[in-house]
């Protein structure tokens, strides 16, 4: 099940919040948990069971870990338990069929018999809910979390269907109060609602808007320069506002059922450095990455040498997280060498020599080849893409032959609008102002439309 869905939008959302404003209090987390595992299980009744034993195993740790903290012991074990089973998990549901695939081109390259396999399904958000049930055992065993109250506590922390299948990644010890003890007010039910009006609004009438042009750029045999930038540009406002917009309709959702989720954006199309594009840019990833991989393997404690290495290694398991295939791979190897390059500079930006006006479209240039690398089908297929922009690729078709009309040109502008001019969703729910708040109601009518009308396009990030 997806928000952008009549079945969510009409049937779901709507009794799920009349059954949990008329169930008791006590018994809210729980119904909130329960609904939560139909609303994952809508597509596959079977995935709800890799994440029970992703539940009970981390919960199981948690317990094992305070047990053995009292008996004077690390609870080191308990650790590492947790990690085999759900890394162990995570490579086998995500990784397997890349693995194989690549085991059978070098098997042919060196025309050796390959390897039968039947291909694994991956399940939606298991990468998601994955690192947050890892984060919860880590923090309990570095004592920076208490463990889960009870199972029912835990089961509602790593289901609850706002975030559950592309985030945020939300640590336990920032829901742990809200889990058996929150505020259900008007006012935050309404700013919810604002929130995912508006997170749907970017999702239907932006972001997928702007992916039928990256779709057919990116589908394209060759493209001219400029035709090639502007195919690039539509996928640079289409994942954005395709994964802002899921956040800000879990941050509503969440505010509904009186849970305060974290910010994931902060405007990062206005960062000035590759850096400050990753403090702003899917923030609970970047804190993630840092807080459980960068640091524990040295962070910057271990020479200038050891820091580009952690630097390097840790963008580039971020780029494997998102997708097991080499343009993943290649683009977390491309934000690493930026990241390792700017902290070589002593943390300033590779820009600072230019004129300051010019820090914010350079870096975007820099962030748009690096969603090539993310949004090609393959590596061939990216240097093609990225040589067309660049000029090194001669001919190749005008996009406006293809498909580029001009709707897609008025939806454009106005995500430049947004991205560069607007204040941030987190800002206008705290305000509320009533230009905003009128202004999204006709544009949330004109997208229930689009729903209606439109073919079903997913979140992008329900494939990671």
């Amino acid at each position: 099940m997806v928000f952008a869905s009549g079945v969510f939008l009409y049937i779901f959302l709507p009794l799920f919040l009349a059954l949990y404003y008329l169930s008791p209090k006590k018994l809210r987390t729980l119904f909130v948990a329960l609904a939560s595992y139909l609303f994952y299980g809508w597509w596959r009744p079977d995935f709800v069971l890799l994440m029970l034993i992703s539940t009970v195993v981390d919960f199981t740790a948690g317990k094992r870990i305070v047990a053995a903290r009292a008996r004077e012991e690390s609870g080191k074990l308990w650790v590492v338990a947790s990690l085999v089973v759900n890394l162990g998990l995570l490579a086998y549901f995500k990784y397997a069929n890349f693995g194989i695939d690549t085991l059978n081109n070098l098997l042919a390259n060196a025309g050796a018999s390959q390897v039968s396999w039947t291909r694994v399904i991956l399940p939606v958000g298991i990468s998601f809910y994955t690192f947050q049930t890892i984060s919860y055992t880590v923090d309990v065993y570095r004592g920076k979390a208490e463990p889960a109250k009870s199972l029912m506590d835990f089961m509602c922390f790593v289901a609850m269907f706002p975030q559950l299948v592309a985030g945020p990644i939300v640590r336990y010890n920032t829901l742990a109060e809200q889990l058996h003890s929150r505020t259900h007010t008007v006012g935050k039910f309404y700013r919810g609602v604002l929130a995912f009006q508006s997170g749907l609004i970017k999702k239907l009438l932006i972001a997928d808007v702007l992916g039928e042009v990256a779709d057919k750029a990116f589908a394209a045999e060759a493209l001219g320069t400029a035709s090639s930038w502007i195919g690039t540009a539509a996928y640079t406002f289409q994942i954005y506002f395709d994964f802002s917009g899921y956040s800000d309709m879990a941050i509503g959702l969440g505010l509904m059922i009186g849970f305060s989720l974290p910010v994931n954006f902060n405007s990062p199309y206005r960062s000035n450095s590759i850096t400050d594009f990753w403090r702003r840019w899917h923030i609970s990833l970047s804190t993630f990455l840092r807080d459980y991989l960068y640091i524990p393997l040295g962070g910057n404690r271990k020479g200038s040498l050891r820091t580009y290495v952690n630097l390097s290694a840790t963008m580039l398991l971020g780029g494997l997280w998102h997708g097991a295939a080499w343009t993943f791979i290649a683009w977390g190897a491309y934000q690493g060498f930026w990241l390792a390059l700017e902290r070589l500079r002593g943390g300033r930006s590779l820009f600072s020599w230019l004129p300051r006006p010019l820090h914010i479209p350079v870096t975007l240039v820099f962030v748009m080849v690096g969603w090539v690398l993310f949004r090609a089908d393959d590596l061939p297929s990216a240097s093609q893409h990225i040589g067309s922009m660049f000029g090194l690729v001669p001919g190749g078709v005008v996009l406006t032959e293809i498909y580029l009309r001009p709707v897609h040109l008025m939806v454009g502008s106005a995500a430049i609008l947004i991205t560069w001019l607007a204040p941030t969703t987190q800002a206008l729910i705290k305000e509320t102002p009533s230009w905003w708040t009128l202004s999204l109601q006709p544009m949330f009518l004109l997208a229930l439309v689009q729903l209606h009308h439109a073919s079903h396009v997913p979140f992008l990030y329900f494939q990671f």
